[in-house]
């Protein structure tokens, strides 16, 4: 079992930023990646940026530039730095563990982006 808490959300104007954490407890040693998921009002969740084990990253089309996934591993924590946040970027922002076949969840934490 892979428990997930994440922290860092709020509100901030555009052009602002923001820094996600997850802190990750639990049967860690087991995962093999992770990743940070949103979804908006009315919206699927879809994926914004992960990172394996090896420190091979990925992002969303729409985040590229200004999104910034990296792992902590002796905090056993991962981040997301959030530059250049657009009106668009407002969802809930969910942290994501693979470990041992099964993809865990944090409960989430919420981004608005408004003036």
């Amino acid at each position: 079992q892979v428990q997930l808490v994440e922290s860092g959300g709020g509100l901030v104007q555009p052009g602002g930023s923001l820094r996600l954490s997850c802190a990750a407890s639990g049967t860690i040693f087991s995962i093999n990646a992770m990743g940070w998921y949103r979804q908006a009002p009315g919206k699927q969740r879809e994926l914004v940026a992960g990172i394996t084990n090896g420190g091979r990253t990925n992002y969303a089309d729409s985040v590229k530039g200004r999104f910034t996934i990296s792992r902590d591993n002796a905090k056993n924590t991962a981040y997301l730095q959030m530059n250049s946040l657009k009106p668009e970027d407002t969802a809930v922002y969910y942290c994501a563990a693979y470990a041992g076949g099964i993809n865990y969840w944090g409960r989430g934490t919420q981004v608005t982006v408004s003036s």
